[in-house]
């Protein structure tokens, strides 16, 4: 039987952090990503600061977001973050000048884009519409040879059953193995009451889970991990699972100096960690 999140919360409160999670490394600095760090930095960092901050902290891996503004800086990042012993983990959306830079430089980062929510009479049509839309994207990474992710941001392309359906569809239909799933915290407030289920059904697609500060709803969206209600079950769920691929930490606050908000998720994450092995 599925547990319920206030179920696993009263357990998680009333016995403490159980033996898998004291014995769970999948949150060791190797694994994370930091994700939301370019156009929300408050400090406005370019390439070499952004690098340097990340390497100061002992987070090895980006994941790049970008605005029209840091076109012309892609390749000052690249090379930023190879100087500096940073892995160009992933990117946001599609851009052709991206593209030609990671084949220049021979780097294959996951790309991700949000899965669409077409209308129609069924889900199976959504389904196919779903798979039509992203069809040129997934084959440019296929030729590429990056990683795609079906990234959740709301609406019916954002629910769990429908990520892999279309993620299903898309290896089934388009032999595209190279398809997976981002699953982000902060767009799944809604899916809380059975968040256990849905991360054990996106589980053998996962790409990368990028956490959040969690409470029932997203008043406000973004916290810093340990500051939700809900993120020592959460975080108990993840090491139950046995999840040990790529775990996103996210700054997303554009009022605030992203350092700030990365040191706050690594202090989170810690302190989590730490009382797992009381």
């Amino acid at each position: 039987m599925k547990r319920s999140l206030c179920v696993c919360l009263a357990a998680c409160l009333l016995s403490g952090a159980s033996t898998f999670a004291a014995e769970f490394a999948g949150f060791a600095h190797e694994n994370l990503v930091a994700w939301c760090i370019v156009p929300f930095d408050a400090t406005k960092r370019g390439p070499e600061a952004r690098a340097k901050m990340l390497k100061k902290l002992g987070i090895t891996r980006s994941a790049y977001d970008w605005r029209a503004e840091h076109v012309p800086t892609f390749e000052a990042e690249i090379q930023a973050y190879a100087a500096n012993g940073i892995d160009f983990f992933a990117f946001w959306g599609a851009h052709e000048e991206a593209f030609s830079l990671f084949q220049k430089y021979k780097l294959t980062p996951q790309i991700w884009q949000t899965a669409p929510s077409p209308e129609g009479e069924s889900d199976a049509i959504k389904v196919s519409r779903a798979v039509d839309a992203l069809l040129p994207l997934v084959e440019k990474t296929r030729v590429l040879g990056c990683p795609f992710g079906l990234y959740n941001h709301g609406q019916w392309g954002g629910q769990p059953k429908n990520l892999v359906a279309v993620c299903q569809a898309l290896r089934e239909r388009h032999a595209a193995n190279h398809v997976g799933i981002v699953y982000n915290f902060h767009h799944a407030h809604e899916q809380l009451p059975t968040i256990e289920g849905s991360l054990k059904l996106i589980m053998p697609y996962l790409l990368c889970l990028n956490l959040n500060g969690m409470n029932d709803t997203p008043e406000p969206k973004i916290l810093s991990i340990g500051e939700g209600k809900h993120d020592a079950c959460l975080l108990e769920i993840v090491a139950g699972l046995g999840y040990d691929g790529a775990i996103g930490i996210i700054d997303h606050r554009s009022e605030r100096d992203t350092e700030e908000c990365l040191r706050e998720n690594l202090e989170g994450l810690a302190a989590w960690q730490k009382a797992s092995k009381r």
